[in-house]
């Protein structure tokens, strides 16, 4: 155990290191932030370093990442900022000139004049006159004419709507902040744009990609992805070896020929842990309707079904409360594992536990709805800035929510660590045979308490490149991360507590698994970062390690078998036929969403074209609901079926489980990764910004398809219907159960 301990502390030492290290190199090598955007040879100030950064602030207010993206990163509606005004600037310029020089539109010239503009442009865009001295950038009359043109269609759009990007009718009227946010529109352009100082390529290793500028594939994103491949390949081949021939060396265990849980005594603290899951139940049904509003968005921007729906409750603030809700009920399902769990590990009940875990649910209570009602006050500008920073919608996504709910929440997570953490140190120091198991358990606790403050990491007005990069420790790190290293660990237990392996196995496994997680996954934090205004080591480190994640992923076909096996060699454990079909299935989403669709987008020669288009969408649907999702839903159950030895509706749940895979399935196969692939060809072909355009998205093809996305998700939805109910009933029916110790 020594040896496993010594690897596994080596890792997340050296891992942390390393990916510190790289953040380091972001703040320094970030795209600056001029004082001034002047025009040359004249002293009229364009914008200023103010204007940009209350520009952000305006794009934040608005949605964010729930309005398009930047850079790639948000919603696949609208387009992406920064490609867009590149493209379009690019296209004014030339029209500009040709007309000038040559009497006539652009497309009318022949080879040899359009190359003579194309290299004038790629001169104009590419060449960086960023004075360090004087923190100035210098533009030409001809650029600031362009700039000045898609000022105004920008200010058009958000002012005026655009149905085919689902932004409603005055959403931003005031003038000065369409200003600003038109300055920070180009900041994010010039910085995708305009080539680093000394180097070949723009800040964003010259994301998007668009032959009009030549922002073409740089040879270390090329280079990169050939090595993440070769590792891919090398490491499965090792860990396969690894697993073939250690699998079998556990330590025996005399399986029980009855259920060791099932008269399990349980506690007080554990019903007061039932409400949660009544609430979670609710909190599902609503994500899943916004999921429906939103996805409607895509084919009638400004409405639904001719009820304008816009109005009140825009695309932006749909699809904010759809993918937040998906983290807050995820996550309160874990951490309501959590507390249930607990005092099965320590065998007693813990002083202040019922209060804690009351006050827990309200505040959970008061987080969800108080954060949801301040975004929706903050799309609609009736907050100030500063107000909306810490109130209202930060316009990052997955962490919209205002800072001073972030507060909350890390403050409840912190009590939550503690309550849970206590009764896990109470079991490491009464069980030395679950020692090991519980001391891997309680490091994952601890992470998940302290690595939510990652979160609060940046400020009102940090950049987007320090920014992006703490988001990503949140939803990588925090999520991804250490959530997955305790999901294997309570499996662990659960299943050492079952008698079906021994707890000293469940305990060196553990480790092992949480050494290669962390291995890839902590330094594969980076590969969220490739075009973000990162230096070129993001794409290096990233794209080596995040390949590292997929390893484990392959061996799933194996976890499948052996719990396939599991339930067919013992009878009692039909009875937790359900739970364990739901980690079946997390393992099946595991090695389908995280590992083929998540390699799909992963080396930068992928993720360079298709960063932001519908096969992200693929690999987020599949991985988060089909890995964490299902995960979450199978604690939901086993912690049910710990509780009541009543007999279960077979039929409900055995309908829902079906339904929701069969449903998640259709909905990637008939309509996400068709649209994506399209988009793809699109990106690869012609440019980014056309794969983005409402040209495509609008065009029969691709709208047949998203209507045709109705099947997977009605299917669907009517699994979510089938499961809540039967949480409901069944957590009904179990509070009124007195099974108290």
């Amino acid at each position: 155990m020594k040896k496993i301990w010594v690897g596994f502390i080596g890792v997340v030492i050296l891992s942390f290191i390393v990916l510190i290290w790289v953040g380091t190199e972001i703040y320094q090598k970030q795209p600056p932030i001029p004082r001034f955007v002047k025009v040359r040879n004249t002293k009229e100030v364009v914008f200023t370093k103010e204007d940009i950064q209350i520009g952000q602030n305006v794009w934040e207010s608005i949605g964010g990442m729930e309005v398009g993206s930047i850079w790639g990163h948000g919603s696949y509606v609208a387009p992406d900022w920064s490609a867009d005004w590149i493209h379009k600037e690019a296209l004014y310029l030339l029209n500009y000139w040709s007309e000038r020089d040559f009497k006539k539109a652009y497309d009318f010239l022949n080879e040899e004049e359009k190359a003579a503009l194309k290299a004038r442009l790629i001169k104009e865009v590419k060449t960086n006159t960023y004075d360090e001295e004087s923190k100035t950038i210098v533009i030409s009359e001809e650029r600031l004419r362009a700039i000045q043109e898609n000022s105004k269609y920008y200010a058009a759009i958000f002012s005026e709507g655009h149905e085919k990007y689902a932004i409603p009718k005055r959403a931003l009227i005031d003038k000065d902040k369409l200003a600003k946010l038109n300055a920070f529109l180009f900041w994010t352009s010039w910085a995708a744009s305009t080539n680093r100082i000394g180097k070949e390529y723009t800040y964003t290793s010259n994301w998007p990609h668009e032959p009009l500028i030549n922002n073409t594939i740089t040879p270390d994103s090329q280079i990169w992805s050939g090595v993440s491949i070769i590792l891919l390949i090398l490491f499965i081949g090792i860990l396969s070896y690894y697993y073939i021939r250690n699998h079998e060396k556990g330590e025996a265990v005399v399986k029980p020929s009855a259920d060791p849980l099932l008269n399990l005594t349980m506690f007080s603290s554990q019903r007061a842990v039932l409400k949660y899951f009544f609430v979670i139940s609710l909190l599902i049904v609503l994500q899943v309707v916004l999921g429906i509003i939103t996805v409607h968005y895509t084919v009638e921007g400004q409405g639904f079904f001719g009820f304008d729906l816009a109005a009140f409750l825009p695309y932006s603030v749909t699809r904010t409360w759809h993918t937040q809700l998906a983290v807050f009920w995820i996550a309160a399902t874990w951490l309501a594992t959590g507390l249930f769990l607990a005092p099965m590990i320590s065998g007693r009940e813990m002083k202040y536990q019922i209060g804690g875990i009351n006050f827990l649910f309200g505040a959970l209570l008061v987080i969800v709805l108080g954060s949801m009602l301040g975004e929706w006050l903050g799309i609609h500008q009736f907050l100030d800035l500063t107000t909306n920073f810490f109130f209202g919608h930060q316009g990052y996504e997955y962490m919209d929510l205002g800072r001073f709910w972030q507060l909350l929440l890390a403050v409840g997570l912190i009590l939550w660590m503690v309550m849970v953490g206590r009764h896990v140190w109470y079991g490491i120091k009464k069980n030395e045979d679950a020692k090991h198991l519980l001391i891997i358990l309680l490091i994952s606790v601890m992470a998940i308490g302290m690595f939510f403050f990652s979160g609060l990491m940046y400020g009102e007005n940090s950049t987007l490149p320090v920014i992006n990069y703490w988001r990503w420790w949140l939803v990588h790190l925090w999520v991804e991360g250490f959530f997955e290293v305790f999901a294997t660990v309570i499996i662990a237990y659960i299943f050492s507590r079952m008698k079906i392996i021994s707890i000293k196995t469940a305990g060196k496994a553990s480790i092992a698994s949480a050494t290669i997680f962390l291995a890839g996954g902590i330094i594969g934090t980076l590969h969220h970062l490739y075009y973000s205004g990162t230096p070129v080591q993001a794409i290096a480190l990233g794209a080596t390690f995040s390949a590292l994640e997929v390893v484990p992923l392959t061996l799933m076909g194996f976890e499948i078998r052996e719990n396939w096996n599991l339930l067919k060699r013992h009878k009692w454990v039909q009875r937790y036929k359900w739970p364990i079909y739901f980690f079946i299935s997390v393992a099946f989403w595991n090695m389908l969403g995280a590992g083929v669709f998540g390699f799909l987008i992963n080396p930068p020669i992928a993720l360079y074209y298709i960063q932001g288009l519908n096969t992200t969408a693929v690999h987020a649907h599949t991985a988060l609901f089909g890995v964490y999702g299902m995960l979450g839903m199978g604690f939901i159950l086993i912690c049910l079926r710990f509780y009541s030895n009543k007999l279960w509706n077979e039929k409900l749940i055995k309908n829902s489980f079906w339904l929701l895979n069969i449903g998640l399935i259709l909905m990637v196969l008939l309509s996400l990764l068709p649209i994506g692939i399209i988009q793809a060809y699109t990106s690869i072909t012609k440019g980014y910004s056309f794969a983005r355009d409402a040209a495509l998205l609008y065009s029969p093809t691709v709208q047949t398809l998203k209507w045709l996305r109705i099947i997977g998700d009605v299917v669907f939805s009517i699994g979510i219907v089938y499961f809540c109910w039967f949480v409901v009933v069944l957590t009904l029916n179990s509070l009124s159960l007195k099974r108290k110790k």
